[in-house]
């Protein structure tokens, strides 16, 4: 039986809500990176780091919905945070002193932040950032990064399907880690620019952490040229109880947040310096609109403020040498083995990479054995590109577990493309 057969046989409920889901849903769900081919299992519960589908199927979950679930599935102190304020009401047309809490939480975490507007969702989060660099300094230029990941808005996806070719001109994309590149790449543009954006610790860039100095120097850049520096740290706020800032110490202008602030319920923000964010205050004429029904949601505030007073100097050690312990142990795994493959890992943040040229951008699109498939098999849940995310419940146990899945699957997709046919 090959693993395609042994999922297809496992999954059956699965595959009949897929069939069902697109009747509606198109590629049968709500969101593209769920993906995987033949189709995903559908989830019907989880508790702690175990997922449950449809089928009974459980699995060790270690994306925990792609990073935010820091604390794992259904933990009691965040369920009762969120039922107490889903019992006082959950959603009003007017500010919670659960959002005042929460912002003042994450203001003592992270002291760029000096202000901040919650949002519903990264996306969002980082289109107002931008806007508040284009507001703040009369320029319209923004650069990213290369395998940058800042949502799903019109000013990150340039050249994408939908997205008016007039956007091209407002966006620039940078090398990583390569000044000549940033410097050739922005030649004759510096007068325009008025942001440069990215994440410190790129997730869908494959959890790349910046060279030694190269934060530094985009700190320099934007100093010189008048931009502001914005740090998307919606997945690497996970890596120190400041962020990927305090981890590497560099100070941007503005900064976004999402994933474990919501603990599990939609939620985002962005934030900076006092007179950037002042450009939102509503007692002042001409301040930027900024709206939303959910922004600042009392149950996503309730759920986050709980998770992140969890989240302490203590745990961040535990996760770091959890995400160490994986590291090392995976990389052991492929030199003894002689493995095409290699881990990356930043704290709690990881990525497995299978094969000659893969990247991290794998989608599952594609037919046949995958990481993915094969670590489901073995009852682990990553992301379909082999991304994934330590929770702070998880054990050394887990992690041997997991490292010793990892090393089994990645044996077993050696051992698939061995007896591929040629290509020419």
């Amino acid at each position: 039986m090959t693993m395609m057969d042994d999922y297809l046989a496992r999954t059956p409920h699965s595959r009949a809500l897929f069939e069902r889901a697109i009747g509606s849903l198109p590629g049968g769900s709500t969101r593209t990176t769920v993906y995987t081919a033949p189709y995903p299992p559908y989830v019907d519960s989880g508790s702690g780091l175990w997922l449950r589908d449809v089928d009974g199927n459980e699995y060790r979950d270690f994306l925990g919905n792609y990073t935010s679930l820091i604390l794992g599935h259904a933990h009691p102190v965040v369920v009762a945070a969120a039922e107490a304020q889903v019992r006082r009401g959950s959603a009003f047309a007017a500010p919670t002193e659960t959002e005042v809490e929460l912002a003042e939480e994450i203001r003592s975490r992270v002291p760029s932040v000096e202000r901040l507007r919650f949002t519903s969702s990264g996306t969002e989060a980082t289109m107002f950032a931008m806007r508040a660099a284009r507001a703040f300094t009369g320029r319209s230029l923004v650069a990213k990064f290369e395998r940058s990941y800042h949502g799903t808005h019109d000013g990150v996806m340039a050249g994408t399907p939908g997205v008016p070719d007039a956007m091209s001109g407002l966006v620039v994309e940078l090398p990583w880690g390569d000044a000549d590149g940033i410097e050739d790449a922005l030649r004759g543009r510096l007068d325009e620019l008025a942001a440069i954006i990215i994440e410190p610790v790129q997730g869908a860039g494959g959890v790349r952490p910046p060279e030694p100095g190269f934060l530094e120097s985009l700190r320099d850049l934007a100093d010189r040229t008048g931009a502001l520096l914005i740090f998307d740290e919606i997945i690497s706020f996970r890596v120190a109880p400041g962020g990927a800032q305090e981890r590497f110490g560099v100070r941007p202008d503005l900064t976004t947040l999402g994933k474990i602030i919501g603990g599990g319920y939609p939620l985002a923000a962005f934030g900076g310096r006092a007179d950037v964010m002042g450009m939102f205050d509503a007692r002042r004429a001409g301040a930027i609109s900024h709206g939303g029904t959910f922004n600042g949601s009392p149950v996503a505030a309730a759920a986050g403020l709980a998770t992140l007073r969890q989240l302490t100097p203590d745990r961040y050690r535990h996760l770091d040498d959890l995400g160490e312990r994986l590291r090392t142990r995976v990389a052991a795994t492929i030199d003894r083995e002689g493995l095409d493959a290699r881990v990356t890992a930043v704290g709690s943040l990881f990525q497995i990479f299978s094969g000659s040229g893969a990247t991290a951008f794998a989608t599952g699109v594609a037919g046949g054995p995958t990481l993915f498939l094969a670590l489901v098999l073995d009852g682990f849940y990553l992301a379909p590109r082999g991304m994934g995310a330590i929770p702070a419940i998880a054990t050394a146990t887990d992690i041997d577990d997991l490292s010793d899945a990892i090393g089994r699957a990645l044996v077993a997709l050696a051992e698939a493309r061995v007896g591929e046919p040629a290509t020419a």
